[in-house]
């Protein structure tokens, strides 16, 4: 395959795989940072894929599901969209090799929070992502139309004439390579690991959103950030390991130190609420010193079937879940804002396009719902790897280009402080007064300091600040939520 590729997807996951296999027989070169996309959050994810499949479910409360979770912020054609493809979404996972867990001749569905029946299939139990993930990759390394490079970063991008023109790249040894393109995809993830508790890999740290920002593509959004109310808190920092929401769909329960529910008279749904709800009260029951757990014991029979990461991860620190309670904290874990896109995939620079957690289409509002971001990789990264498998693409033109960097890179200790910063100003309850003094102890860094990082932690605390309300994921403590706290107390 030659170097001029008529199509480069940024991002292995589950959200560039589909775009790449849906692009046949156009050329794809497939780039990765890491081996078998073992760096994407997708290879984490233990919960599965929503869609409108078991008996009594239907397409319109799926929707209606993730309007509300949403805040009702979303937008209500692309979630339309969403939920249409969810059932074809399945069929051709299962087509691609992915083994989903089966009771009897039917698909096993779990429920999770804020989903009003069970309508979540999953693989290998809570092994969901890293099965997906592992099918889509064999698929890949099969198809005749993609070539593949692993370990390599894309900082940079070619513009001619305001249009994208290719990306510069650069390999583990720092080697630099300019690839020509019309056309690139950023299926580049979310940006949680900014943050000093999150549930994602390292490199989940909105590398693709700073990237479209530097180019001029247009976002929004950018103050959503959702917070999971179960990771296993071991004490570390930075990456926690994540339990999956369908243990309490399975029944188990939060409490604090003594015994008490978290969730009971908080929520019609109680500990199955949304998530930005119940991470809000495990953060604040945190806050209190009354300490927060995952009771989930009563599952003894099911752990070895049905959450045997979820097993693994506790005892290898020192817990049985089988046996004893698991101490939770709240960690970042999804980014609903990023470049502003359609339904295909276009954002506002002409041949930039956008899938997965680097996009916003609006389709999650301002709270994602539960699995549905795997959904969304699928549904829409095919969406647009078909649109551009039969789009009239031109050739690179010729003439001079322009590279568009990513910007400067920052030390190990001003990344550190910063995912400090960003989780005691922009966590699950925030207030003005702490998100103004984040932004100012960035600003008055030496200017050679300020790193592609802060700038995009700049973008994210100011699009806080602008909303003075709270709304879904975006909490703020000195509001008075009046619409929000309607919402949460009313029955889905």
């Amino acid at each position: 395959m030659s170097t001029a590729q008529p199509l480069i997807v940024v991002g292995a996951g589950i959200a560039g795989l589909s775009a790449a296999l849906a692009a046949a027989p156009r050329p794809v070169l497939l780039l990765s940072r890491a081996q078998a996309g073992i760096d994407s959050a997708t290879s984490l994810a233990q919960g599965g894929i929503a869609a409108a499949v078991g008996a009594g479910d239907s397409v319109v409360a799926h929707a209606q599901d993730t309007l509300i979770a949403g805040a009702l912020h979303n937008a209500r054609s692309a979630v339309q969209k969403l939920v249409e493809a969810g059932p074809d979404a399945l069929q051709w996972l299962r087509y691609q090799g992915v083994p989903f867990d089966e009771e009897g001749l039917h698909l096993h569905l779990a429920r999770e929070g804020g989903h009003g029946c069970a309508r979540v299939a999953h693989a290998g139990g809570d092994a969901s992502g890293r099965l997906i993930l592992a099918a889509l990759s064999a698929r890949a390394l099969q198809a005749g139309h993609i070539e593949r490079r692993d370990d390599v970063e894309v900082d940079g991008l070619l513009l001619r004439a305001d249009a994208v023109a290719g990306v510069r790249l650069r390999d583990a040894k720092g080697r630099e390579q300019l690839v020509e393109a019309p056309t690139v995809i950023l299926a580049t993830g979310g940006l949680c690991a900014l943050f000093a508790r999150t549930t994602n890999p390292a490199g989940a740290e909105g590398s693709g959103l700073a990237l479209g920002l530097a180019a001029g593509a247009a976002a929004q959004d950018l103050e959503f950030v959702q917070f999971h109310p179960t990771a296993l808190a071991t004490g570390a920092s930075v990456r926690l390991p994540l339990l999956t929401e369908a243990l309490r769909g399975a029944g188990a329960t939060l409490r604090d130190a003594r015994g008490r529910s978290l969730m009971a008279g908080r929520h019609p749904l109680a500990d199955l609420a949304p998530r930005d709800v119940v991470a809000r009260r495990v953060w604040q029951s945190l806050a209190c010193g009354e300490g927060a757990f995952l009771h989930a014991q009563a599952l003894a029979d099911d752990w070895p079937r049905h959450f045997p990461t979820a097993l693994a991860l506790c005892q290898a620190h020192g817990i049985d879940p089988r046996q004893e309670r698991i101490p939770i904290t709240p960690a970042a874990h999804f980014h609903m804002g990023g470049l502003v896109t359609d339904i295909a995939g276009h954002t506002s620079v002409p041949g930039l396009f956008a899938v997965g957690e680097v996009a916003c289409n609006g389709v999650h509002g301002a709270n994602r719902l539960a699995s549905n971001s795997l959904l969304e990789g699928v549904v829409f990264g095919r969406r647009t790897g078909s649109w551009l498998s039969a789009a009239a693409l031109s050739p690179a033109r010729g003439g001079g280009f322009r590279l568009v960097e990513r910007g400067p890179e920052s030390s190990t200790a001003q990344i550190r402080q910063l995912r400090e910063q960003l989780w005691r100003s922009f966590g699950p309850v925030r207030e003005a007064g702490a998100m103004l003094q984040a932004v100012r102890e960035i600003e008055t860094l030496p200017a050679g300091e300020i790193g592609w990082r802060q700038r995009l932690a700049l973008r994210l605390l100011r699009a806080g600040l602008q909303r003075r309300s709270s709304l879904g994921a975006h909490w703020r403590s000195d509001d008075s939520p009046v619409a929000t706290a309607e919402l949460e107390t009313s029955q889905p």
